[in-house]
């Protein structure tokens, strides 16, 4: 499965994949008496949760984004986290996918490639919701949205497909290891500090390798890029070099996820 064709398969399947991405958000909380309001529960805890420990009771004041521009720390702390829920949540839910839809695995004539799709769509509903939220809180502080607003639909764009090439791989290697569910699960509460979400990748500016290394990790330029869309202080295209190391580094991944997925799928019907 080349990445050309694959994308085609996608394209051509929109209707459907948006139809059972929909229905798939709905199951989850069918049947509780909050439904939706479930979805949106966990994520605001824990900011509210985050906000009071390091702002109310380690005193984190305004965060350097750039030059002479600070964000407030609630704000900075919500534009990393926005980002940082979808990529969880859609990873966490496209890699079980083959897993949950079995009884579509087995079926010849259904097209199983978009199946990681539907779950990572799903997850975007949700993403929506706290990009409002996130704009909101920018608003109370008195920065409210501009051209460079945006840029959210860019770099929500880079997470989107940064999300699915990995869930490709993880979705087709999941059906033999189960394991790595959990291994995923270790790895996003590492990845989480490893990424400038609750501190700030400019407090290791001395540290020029740390720097560089830090900076390998393709959330942060997603993390970073949210927080130059709510604080308008610049455009994608000026971080040239950040934004081709991105572009390499998912498109080889997707690349690399395509590959896996149709290399292994001929055995998914026999394993599952």
């Amino acid at each position: 499965m080349k990445p050309v064709s694959l994308f085609k398969e996608l394209i051509d399947n929109r209707a459907l994949i948006w139809k059972l991405s929909w229905n798939d958000f709905k199951k989850r909380y069918a049947g509780s008496y909050l439904g939706f309001a479930w979805a949106l529960v966990p994520p605001v805890v824990t900011v509210l949760m985050y906000w009071f420990v390091f702002d109310i009771f380690f005193g984190q004041k305004a965060q350097l984004v750039k030059e002479g521009i600070e964000l407030p720390y609630v704000v900075y702390l919500t534009a990393g986290l926005v980002p940082w829920f979808f990529f969880t949540e859609a990873l966490q839910q496209a890699t079980n996918a083959l897993l949950e839809y079995v009884f579509l695995v087995k079926q010849v004539v259904f097209k199983i490639s978009i199946l990681p799709l539907i779950k990572v769509t799903a997850a975007l509903f949700v993403h929506v919701f706290f990009i409002v939220v996130m704009l909101a809180v920018a608003a109370v502080y008195g920065m409210y949205p501009s051209l460079y607003t945006l840029q959210i639909f860019y770099y929500g764009f880079c997470l989107f497909v940064l999300v699915l090439g990995i869930s490709y791989a993880t979705s087709a290697v999941v059906v033999f290891f189960r394991d790595l569910s959990h291994l995923i699960q270790v790895g996003l509460q590492i990845g989480m500090w490893a990424t400038p979400i609750l501190w700030n990748i400019n407090n290791v500016a001395g540290h020029k390798k740390l720097t560089f290394v830090l900076e390998l990790n393709p959330m942060c330029y997603i993390v970073n890029g949210y927080r130059d869309a709510v604080a308008g202080t610049a455009w994608f295209w000026q971080d040239l070099s950040g934004t081709m190391y991105f572009w390499g580094f998912t498109i080889v991944t997707f690349v690399i996820g395509a590959f896996i997925f149709k290399r292994l799928k001929v055995h998914f019907a026999d394993v599952l």
